[in-house]
């Protein structure tokens, strides 16, 4: 080996190794002082007011509770079309019903999803688990409560409204007939009484539903004259809460769900 090649090798070695040295000693100013992109985002960060926002969830953690239904939906799938032929999408309202509703999900093939507290994004999260692995005829959504009560977020009409377009497009892309139901009344949320009293924001969600099921040819289902005082609040009689129906108010709103059933699947 030449001189010339012994002094390159060298050059090449010493320059590797002042660059690893480099490297290190940014690496190691870096986990001790953020860079600039990262004080960047911590600056960012800083602007919202509410710091419980930004929580992360812990790895492992069942947010939309698909575990919730998973085995049911593997006997589900086995029965009949005629015993699968509606799933019912919801929150606790839709919890409630088949308990407190006697046979009438049994007699007309609905398929209980409900789960108590959810918002809209949870089940849309679920929804290719508890509806359309299920393969139903139709879906019955009823969602927008929890949203309006702000169990997860602030309250966002927008994503709310998103959330239930997703879920009726999915729904429609499977060849499911979609019917979304009217969020039902309510003056007030016991477990969020700082929300206030809900009345105008539940009557302008039910508006864009109302609105979206006839643009898209969806079936709406009012359940408002069959529970609502003229206020906006529940009937008192049909709600120990103000917000969850009584077994009277799920038989007051039978006829209406049946009738909506039937228009879907004319």
């Amino acid at each position: 080996m030449t001189d010339i090649r012994r002094r390159h090798l060298l050059s090449g070695a010493l320059a590797g190794g002042a660059m690893l040295s480099v490297a290190s000693a940014a690496s190691a100013q870096n986990k001790g002082q953020p860079n600039a992109e990262s004080q960047a985002i911590q600056a960012a960060l800083q602007d919202y007011n509410d710091p419980a926002t930004l929580t992360v969830q812990p790895a492992g953690t069942d947010w939309a509770q698909l575990r919730r239904y998973h085995l049911a939906n593997a006997d589900v799938v086995q029965l009949p079309e005629t015993a699968r032929k509606v799933v019912m999408m919801g929150d606790s309202i839709t919890d409630g019903w088949p308990g407190q509703s006697g046979t009438l999900y049994a007699d007309n093939g609905l398929v209980g999803r409900g789960i108590g507290g959810q918002v809209s994004a949870q089940m849309l999260v679920r929804f290719m688990a508890d509806v359309v692995a299920l393969r139903p005829k139709a879906v019955h959504i009823m969602a927008g409560t929890n949203d309006i009560a702000q169990n997860q977020d602030p309250y966002d009409p927008v994503a709310t409204t998103n959330n239930l377009q997703a879920m009726a497009n999915l729904a429609s892309v499977y060849g499911i007939k979609v019917i979304m139901a009217s969020v039902p009344p309510a003056d007030h949320f016991p477990w969020r009484p700082e929300v206030g009293n809900p009345v105008e924001k539940i009557r302008a969600l039910n508006e864009w539903i109302k609105s979206v099921c006839s643009t898209q040819n969806y079936t709406y289902v009012d359940y408002w004259p069959a529970l609502a005082l003229d206020s906006g609040a529940m009937r008192t009689e049909f709600s120990a809460d103000g917000v969850h129906p009584n077994a009277q108010a799920y038989a007051a709103m039978a006829p209406y769900t049946l009738a909506a059933i039937a228009a879907a699947l004319a």
